[in-house]
C-alpha cells in the first residue's frame, strides 16, 4: 500500500506541474508524462493573509511636514474635540467596511486607528491639507468619512505591505516548483523507482547502477552513507567528490563532480519528501537534478519505472516481551528514544557483567563507526547494543533481536508542535528491519519489546499498512525572500519569512516544512548587522538548538562575521578551550558532543564563507581528536555513569524497575501520546524543565530540609517527653 501509494503521488506528481494541457500515456508500468505548457491554472481565489504576522512599522519624524501653515490658514485645533471626531470615526462601520476592503481587518485596523490617533493628538504640527480638513470637521464644515484618505495613508506608511500585496502573493505563489528548475523540465528524465520492505536490496542494486555508470552522483540523508558510497567508488579506482554540509573532499585526479553532468542520480531515503523539517531538500532534488534519474535523453518528457523488491531475510514479532536485562541474549538491540533512557539501561547492562555498544544521534559519525564495529566483531566481548532510532539508517549492523525499550517518542509536526507520539508503522518497520540484515551472521530476524503491555502495541502498529505519501515538503528560498525584502526593507527576517509563509500558494501535492527553527536563528542574531543574504545563510545553519554552549557559539560566529574579523584557528582554539581532555563525567561527554556540533558549524559555514572562515584544515584536524576523545568516553560510558551524581541516572533507572513491574506500556496512553512514567521529576527532566544539576541541588535541600524536619520533630518528642516525666512526678507527690 505504501509502495503504490508512493508511486502514484510522484506519477501525480509529475503529471501536476504539465498543467492541463498535458497527456498521459500508460505502456505497462511505465507512466510518460508529455509537457506542453508550464503555466498551472488556478482560479481558486488566494487565501486571506494572517495578519498576526504584520507588525507596524515605527515612523520617523516628518521633516518636511509643513510647518504652522494649516494653523495660520485656519486657527490651532482642540485636541478634546479631535478626540471626540477620531473616536466617532473609529466607531463608523462604512469605515471599518471600506478598510476590510483595503487589506486592514479588524486586528490592523484597531492598531492602524491607535497609532493615527496618536500621531495627530502628540504632532505639534500636522500636514496642512490634514490638518483644514480635520478644522473643518471640527467646525461642522465636514464630513467625519472625509478622514478615511489620511487614515488609509498613515496605515500604509506602518503597514507596507498593504501596498505591495499583489507583488508579495506573487513572490509566495509555490503552485509550481518545477517551474525553479527549467534545466530539468527541458530534458528527458528516467525516474526508477525501487520499492519495497527494509532489507530488500532496494539501495544496493540503485548503488551497483550508479558505480557502473560513467558519471552519477548519490544523495542522501546521512553522512555515514556519503561517505560509504565515497570510499566504495574511489577505492574502485574512479575519483570521486564528497560534498557534505561542513566540506567538499576532492581526491587527486578528480574533476569536478559537483559541475559535470550526470548519467546516473540516486535519491536515497525518498520517503523522506514529507518529513515536516526536511522534506523540501528531497523535492529539490526529484524535481531539480538535472541530467539524472539513471539515463540521460533528448526530449522533454519523464519516465516512470517502478522495481519491486521482497525482503531477503524474514522477521518475525515474538510472542513474549523480554521483561527483564537479564533476559538478553548477544545480538540483542534495545532501543530508546531518549539518551537518558541509553544512559540508565546501558549502566545496569553492565552492572550485570555484560559489555554494550551505545549509538545515539549526537555522536558524531567516527564514534557511531566505531561502535558499530565493535558490536559487529565476532571477536570482541561486546554482544549487545543499546541504541536509538538513530540506526534506523545508514549503518549496517549484525542484529539478531529488535527490543523496544517503549513505542512513544517525541515528534514535530508541521505546524512545529512538539508531543509525545506513539510511533508510526513506517518508524516501526524502520527500526524493526535492522533485524537479521542479509550481510549480517543471522538468517532471520526478531522483534519484540522490552515491556510486557508494549507487545500488543507494537504488533497492532505493525499490523497497520504505511500511511502513503501524499505531500512533498517546500521551503523559501533565499531568492525569494530577498524580493519579500525588497518590498518590507524594515521587516525583520523571522518577520519577512512569517509573512511569506502566511501568504504562500502551494498545490495540493505540497506543503511548505516547519521554520521554527529557521526563525529561532533569526531571532537570536536580529540585533546583529549582517546583510540579508548573510543572515539567511546563517539561519539555514543545521545546529542543536538545545545545545546552550552551540547556540552561544553561533552568536559568537554571527557577531565575529559582522565585524569582518575572520574566524581564526586561534580564535576558535579560545572559544573552546582547546585542547580538551577526556570526560569524566556524562556531563563533560554531552559537552564535548556539543563542541564537535560547533566545529561541524564552522566547517559548514567555511564551505559558504571561505574568506571568513579560513583554517578548515586546522579545525578539521583537531575535530579529528576530539573524535578520538569522545570515542574513549562513549567506550568508558558506564564508569562516566557511575562518576556522575547517582541522583540523576537512579530515578530513571527506578522508571525503568517501576515500569517493569507494574507492566505499564503504552497501550494505556496511546491515544493520549503521554509518557507511561507519572514521576514529575523525570517528566520535568523529560521536558526540558528541569536540568539534572538542577534536579541534584533540590534533592540535596530537600535531605537536607528533611533531616531539619527530622532533628526538629525529635526536639519536640522529647521536650514532650520530658514534659509527661515531670507532669506525672507532680502527681506522685
Amino acid at each position: 500500500f505504501f509502495f503504490s501509494g508512493i508511486v502514484l503521488f510522484f506519477q501525480l506528481l509529475f503529471k501536476r506541474v504539465a498543467a492541463h494541457n498535458s497527456f498521459c500515456l500508460l505502456h505497462g508500468s511505465f507512466y510518460t508524462v508529455v509537457w506542453k505548457r508550464d503555466v498551472l491554472s488556478n482560479s481558486s481565489s488566494p487565501k486571506p493573509p494572517d495578519t498576526s504576522f504584520f507588525v507596524p512599522v515605527s515612523l520617523k519624524a516628518d521633516t518636511s511636514a509643513d510647518g504652522g501653515v494649516g494653523i495660520e490658514l485656519t486657527q490651532p485645533l482642540d485636541k478634546n474635540e479631535l478626540l471626540k471626531v477620531l473616536n466617532r470615526f473609529y466607531k463608523r462601520k462604512e469605515m471599518q467596511k471600506l478598510a476590510a476592503d483595503s487589506g486592514l481587518d479588524a486586528r490592523l485596523f484597531h492598531q492602524a486607528f491607535i497609532s493615527f490617533r496618536k500621531y495627530i493628538l502628540e504632532m505639534t504640527s500636522l500636514p496642512a491639507d490634514l490638518h483644514i480638513i480635520l478644522n473643518d470637521i471640527c467646525c461642522g464644515a465636514g464630513h467625519i468619512d472625509d478622514i478615511y484618505p489620511y487614515f488609509m495613508r498613515h496605515a500604509k506608511q506602518i503597514f507596507p505591505m498593504l501596498d505591495c500585496m499583489d507583488d508579495l502573493r506573487k513572490i509566495s505563489d509555490l503552485r509550481v516548483p518545477a517551474n525553479w528548475y527549467p534545466e530539468a523540465r527541458a530534458i528527458q528524465r528516467k525516474v526508477i523507482f525501487h520499492a519495497g520492505p527494509t532489507n530488500s536490496g532496494k539501495t544496493y542494486h540503485a548503488i551497483q547502477r550508479y558505480l557502473a555508470a560513467k558519471s552519477g552522483v548519490y544523495c542522501g540523508p546521512l553522512k555515514l552513507l556519503a561517505h560509504e558510497i565515497f570510499e566504495k567508488r574511489n577505492d574502485a579506482g574512479v575519483p570521486c567528490d564528497l560534498v557534505t554540509g561542513e566540506d567538499l573532499c576532492r581526491p587527486r585526479g578528480s574533476s569536478s563532480c559537483v559541475t559535470t553532468p550526470y548519467e546516473v542520480a540516486v535519491i536515497d531515503e525518498i520517503q523522506m519528501i514529507r518529513d515536516p523539517s526536511r522534506g523540501w531538500a528531497w523535492t529539490r532534488a526529484l524535481l531539480g537534478l538535472a541530467d539524472v534519474h539513471h539515463w540521460r535523453g533528448g526530449g522533454g518528457e519523464t519516465v516512470i519505472d517502478v522495481h519491486n523488491y521482497q525482503r531477503l531475510t524474514p522477521f518475525s514479532i515474538l510472542d513474549h516481551a523480554v521483561e527483564s536485562l537479564d533476559n538478553l541474549r548477544p545480538g540483542d538491540c534495545i532501543v530508546c528514544f531518549s539518551k537518558n533512557d541509553i544512559y540508565s539501561i546501558s549502566r545496569q547492562i553492565e552492572a550485570r557483567g555484560q559489555e554494550c555498544a551505545v549509538i545515539y544521534g549526537s555522536l558524531p559519525p567516527g564514534t557511531k563507526l566505531s561502535q558499530a564495529k565493535k558490536f559487529n566483531d565476532p571477536d570482541d566481548p561486546c554482544k549487545i547494543l543499546v541504541a536509538t532510532d538513530a540506526i534506523g539508517m545508514g549503518l549496517n549492523l549484525s542484529i539478531k533481536r529488535i527490543i523496544f525499550n517503549s513505542l512513544v517518542k517525541p515528534n514535530v509536526n508541521e505546524k512545529g508542535e512538539k508531543r509525545m507520539e506513539t510511533i508510526s508503522t513506517s518508524q516501526a518497520l524502520q527500526i524493526a528491519g535492522r533485524a537479521g540484515r542479509f550481510s549480517s551472521k543471522f538468517k532471520e530476524g526478531e522483534v519484540t519489546t522490552m515491556h510486557r503491555d508494549d507487545l500488543p502495541v507494537l504488533k497492532e502498529i505493525l499490523s497497520h499498512s504505511v500511511d502513503p505519501i501524499e505531500t512533498a515538503g517546500l521551503h523559501p528560498t533565499a531568492e525569494q525572500i530577498e524580493m519579500f525584502a525588497y518590498h518590507l526593507p524594515d521587516a525583520t527576517l523571522s518577520n519577512l519569512v512569517d509573512i511569506f509563509v502566511s501568504l504562500s500558494q502551494v498545490d495540493g501535492l505540497y506543503f511548505v516544512c516547519n521554520i521554527d527553527d529557521f526563525k529561532f536563528l533569526a531571532d537570536m542574531i536580529q540585533h546583529i548587522p549582517l546583510n540579508l543574504r548573510s543572515r539567511y545563510v546563517f539561519c539555514t545553519a543545521p545546529i542543536n538548538k538545545k545545545q546552550p554552549f552551540v547556540c552561544t557559539s553561533f552568536l559568537k560566529f554571527a557577531r565575529q562575521f559582522s565585524r569582518d574579523e575572520p574566524l581564526t584557528f586561534d580564535w576558535v582554539c579560545r572559544h573552546i578551550s582547546w585542547p580538551l581532555a577526556p570526560p569524566k563525567n556524562i556531563k563533560d561527554l554531552v559537552h564535548l558532543e556539543a563542541v564537535h556540533d560547533v566545529l561541524d558549524l564552522y566547517l559548514w559555514l567555511s564551505y559558504r564563507f571561505m574568506d571568513m572562515f579560513p583554517d578548515t584544515a586546522s579545525i578539521r584536524e583537531i575535530q579529528r581528536e576530539l573524535d578520538d576523545i569522545i570515542q574513549q568516553g562513549v567506550r568508558n560510558i558506564t564508569r562516566l555513569i557511575r562518576a556522575s551524581d547517582p541522583t540523576v541516572t537512579d530515578p530513571l533507572q527506578a522508571q525503568s524497575n517501576r515500569h517493569s513491574q507494574t507492566g505499564r506500556g503504552t497501550g494505556s496512553t496511546k491515544a493520549s501520546g503521554q509518557m507511561m512514567d507519572s514521576s514529575l521529576a523525570s517528566r520535568l527532566v523529560r521536558d526540558g524543565l528541569l536540568t539534572p544539576d538542577l534536579l541534584q541541588q533540590l534533592q540535596r535541600e530537600w535531605s537536607k530540609d528533611q533531616k531539619q524536619d527530622n532533628s526538629s520533630q525529635r526536639a519536640l518528642d522529647l521536650e514532650h517527653q520530658s514534659n509527661n516525666k515531670g507532669k506525672r512526678k507532680k502527681k506522685k507527690k
